[in-house]
């Protein structure tokens, strides 16, 4: 088996190259809605891609940056759309072509997809216009059946008006010659850099595309047998020639004609009532005003209201004596207002602002009022302008400019005041960087002011500090003859102890034990007795608190809400508490 294996290296060895090479290859879902972005060599594919889906592909300055295919995705019309960026193409026979385009190639022959060709019309990416035609002609056979998009890119560079008149006939000829289902090839003119129609790009070739699919979804026999079974289209026909009018009863003719002839009566009581209430009114307030072309306008626009009430009815009527509409009587409702005046009722309605009828607050005496705020603000400004010219400021003596400096000084100083005051305030608590300044021996006359015996803490301290500058200083070498120094002097004070008889150690355990007892300074304690008696008052005073198991005083735990012993056994003789 080995053997096997052995004479099989050289093909298993090409086989995991394949497999690595295929773990490479970007993921490609051949069935989804696929855009591919196809051109020559640094005309853009690559950042128009970056700005249509949420890719990130190299871009640079330089020819065949992209080396393999690319994929990205965009969302467009509520759905997902695969777009591929492949390497750029050179206008040579097939068998030229190295393996980066090939991969373009195979994308362009493979896959069931809408094609973007990136035209660089401003021939920035070293290829002319009449090259990348040229190419486009010779990939003219890989474009079957799919759509097809030209963009021409760099517009900011160079406008399409600006391109040379045998360049642009070279890209109309492309227009023309490439006839699709739809009709012409549909051109872009875009922009990577300054992002000048790439939305146009966008919208166009998703456009395309999910047209196609869509009519191809249409034209297949299962998808159109499944909609054609799901549907039952009804087309009725005639059985024979005879005409067959709508039916319309006697009974209801003579009512409609009825409630016409009522309708007509009806309106001429209004127009009478309302001919009545508008001369009374007239009576009452004086119509006869100064401004008389506004009131002749009102009257004009109510006229022209009330005429096209009336036309509407009319048309109503009409409609209803065909048989059209129903009737409807608009004027029945206005007979259960209530009104000041009954004549109101059948008015025309005013005109409606902020929710309030502006007939509500028209004044007929508004012009006089008008007229009295006028003069009234003539007035008030002509004596606004006499007590200017008389007002003559005399300049301050030197008695008052001595008064103004003093008030000022004043308000000076009780400002300082005041800031000094609030400084006093937040300075309450004790400033610790002047705590930390102080020494120890600071520290340590200050206790001896209070009476405390400060030598030996004095002598600690020392101590302390030099054993503390002596390790940190210490080297390895130190620290090992420290450590040796340590161990040899607790190995002397062993064999102290087993020199000493029992009474000298029973001795030696009660000095220690009493100065242990011995209450050290500021520990709050007078004597060792004080001490003991402060232990006993002490644990008397837990010592309730440890018989029901409580954790300290705030401890309100209960362990058990039905203790076994009161709700458990049969209840005889005795107290609650108990069973």
């Amino acid at each position: 088996m080995c053997t096997i294996i052995r004479q099989q290296a050289a093909s298993l060895a090409y086989l995991e190259q394949v497999r690595q090479h295929l773990a490479r290859l970007p993921s490609i879902d051949p069935s989804t809605r696929t855009i591919i972005i196809t051109g020559y060599p640094n005309v853009g594919k690559s950042s128009i891609m970056n700005k249509l889906t949420n890719a990130n592909v190299d871009v640079q300055p330089y020819a065949f940056t992209t080396k393999s295919l690319y994929v990205g995705h965009l969302d467009y019309n509520y759905l997902r759309w695969q777009v591929i960026d492949s390497p750029g193409i050179l206008d040579h026979p097939l068998e030229d072509r190295n393996t980066i385009e090939m991969q373009a190639i195979t994308a362009l022959a493979h896959l069931r997809a809408a094609v973007l060709f990136m035209l660089d019309i401003s021939a920035q990416c070293g290829y002319t216009i009449k090259q990348q035609v040229a190419l486009f002609q010779s990939l003219k056979p890989l474009f079957a059946n799919k759509p097809v998009v030209l963009a021409l890119n760099k517009v900011d560079a160079v406008k399409y008006e600006d391109v040379d008149a045998e360049d642009r006939a070279l890209l109309e000829g492309l227009v023309a010659g490439h006839e699709l289902p739809s009709g012409e090839l549909p051109v872009v003119q875009c922009s990577a850099l300054t992002d000048v129609g790439v939305a146009d790009v966008k919208q166009k070739i998703c456009d395309m595309l999910l047209a196609q699919r869509t009519e191809a979804k249409l034209q297949g026999k299962g998808s159109q047998a499944g909609v054609i079974s799901r549907l039952h289209l009804a087309m009725p026909k005639p059985r024979d020639t005879t005409e067959r009018p709508a039916f319309i009863p006697e009974s209801v003719i003579e009512a409609r004609a009825a409630g016409a002839v009522k309708a007509t009566l009806r309106k001429k009581k209004q127009e009478k009532e309302l001919k009545k209430a508008m001369t009374e009114l007239a009576l009452d307030d004086g119509m006869e005003r100064e401004q008389p072309g506004q009131d002749n306008a009102g009257e004009e626009s109510e006229k022209t209201m009330a005429e096209k009430e009336r036309k509407q009815e009319e048309e109503d009527l009409e409609l209803y004596k065909q048989g059209i509409l129903p009737w409807m009587d608009r004027t029945k409702d206005r007979e259960e207002y209530l009104l000041e005046n009954p004549h109101w009722k059948y008015d025309v309605v005013p005109e409606i602002m902020d929710g309030k009828n502006i007939a509500d607050f028209v004044d007929r005496d508004i012009w006089e009022k008008l007229e009295e705020l006028e003069k009234e603000e003539e007035i008030r400004e002509q004596k606004e302008e006499e007590e200017k010219q008389n007002d003559d400021w005399e300049p301050l003596t030197e008695e008052q400019l001595t008064q103004l400096g003093d008030i000022r000084e004043k308000k000076v100083m009780i400002r300082l005041l005041n800031t000094k005051k609030n400084a006093e305030e937040r300075r309450r608590y004790l400033n610790r960087t002047t705590a930390g300044e102080r020494s120890t021996d600071d520290f340590a006359a200050h206790l001896e002011n209070l009476g405390v015996d400060t030598e030996e803490a004095r002598t600690t301290s020392r101590s302390a500090a030099r054993s503390a500058s002596r390790a940190r200083s210490l080297s390895r070498v130190g620290r090992k003859r420290e450590r040796e120094a340590s161990e040899e002097t607790k190995e002397n004070e062993r064999k102290r102890r087993r020199s000493m008889s029992k009474s000298e150690l029973r001795h030696e355990r009660r000095d220690l034990r009493e100065r242990s007892n011995t209450p050290g300074p500021g520990t709050g304690f007078r004597d060792a007795k004080q001490k003991f008696l402060a232990a006993r008052i002490q644990k008397k005073g837990i010592w309730q608190r440890n018989k029901e198991a409580r954790a300290g005083e705030g401890d309100r735990h209960i362990p058990s809400l039905m203790p076994k012993h009161l709700f458990s056994g049969k209840r005889k003789a005795g107290k609650t508490q108990r069973r």
